[in-house]
């Protein structure tokens, strides 16, 4: 479950306008913090957004599903990580609000 290279280079170039932001390892994928908040992270060809109670109908509304991993004692549902939904890598100023919001906690 590594990162796609070309996808977080990719997703990085996106996001420059953000401001400072950093990708580091996080569970086999890559994590992307704005000035030290970690809001969003890759795992293999997908973007993750941090999501809380406030934000989660939105993501859900637009299809987007947490992240799921198995164990041996069955499966793990991460509730505050969530695909982002599909119109946004097509749409890099909606990329933006969304993470934008994501890092504000809010949508």
């Amino acid at each position: 479950m590594a990162a796609n290279a070309e996808f977080v280079s990719y997703i990085e170039e996106q996001l420059a306008p953000l401001g400072f932001l950093s990708v580091g390892r996080f569970f086999g994928g890559r994590a992307i913090s704005c000035h030290g908040q970690q809001f969003a992270w890759i795992i293999d060809s997908t973007l993750y957004l941090r999501v809380s109670d406030a934000t989660r109908a939105e993501f859900e509304a637009h299809g987007a599903q947490p992240f799921k991993y198995m164990t041996r004692k069955g499966e793990v549902t991460v509730r505050k990580f969530y695909t982002a939904p599909e119109f946004l890598l097509d749409d890099p100023e909606q990329l933006l609000n969304w993470c934008r919001r994501a890092i504000r906690g809010q949508l």
